[in-house]
């Protein structure tokens, strides 16, 4: 069991290179999508990030409960997520503990069975927000991948569709 993790900002290439990485570790991969299909937008970027996968993906939409969907598959295959920072903004935006979350999920990653990578934006290196859901959304998503770092083997930054390993 390994944890991978891939991090870099908006369109950066991060979930193109932790899809190739996740091929890499096996047969049967699942993709677990954290997003919410609430636009046109959101439908047209699922679209594109399914037609990049082959037949080979199981996909499974968990917007909330990624801890139980990790626990389901068990060892059948490596699992990508894709990403935390939509994850966490479900949470936020459903008024979940989010330090619950976050503690769940690390306990969730540390416990399982499965090679896992993850995806994430970085979102600390531009300004400070001007409002206080954007400010509660940027500290949390730093607290976030921070502890999901520390429980990683291996930590990617994607910039510019380079990857370059940072742990």
């Amino acid at each position: 069991m390994s944890i991978s993790f891939f991090i870099g900002g908006a369109r950066s290439g991060k979930s193109i290179s932790a899809e190739n990485y996740t091929l890499n570790l096996g047969n049967n991969p699942f993709y677990m999508a954290t997003c919410e299909i609430l636009d046109e937008e959101m439908a047209l970027r699922v679209k594109r990030h399914q037609q990049r996968r082959d037949k080979n993906w199981t996909t499974i939409v968990a917007p909330l409960d990624i801890s139980g969907e990790i626990q389901k598959i068990g060892t059948r295959g490596p699992v990508l997520i894709d990403c935390l920072t939509l994850w966490l903004s479900n949470h936020l935006l459903n008024k979940n503990n989010l330090d619950e979350k976050i503690d769940e999920l690390i306990t969730t990653l540390i416990n399982s069975k499965s090679d896992i990578v993850l995806v994430s934006n970085e979102v600390g290196t531009g300004i400070v927000p001007d409002n206080l859901l954007a400010r509660e959304f940027r500290d949390n998503a730093g607290f976030m991948n921070q502890k999901v770092a520390s429980v990683s083997d291996e930590v990617y930054w994607v910039v510019a569709g380079i990857q370059t390993q940072i742990k």
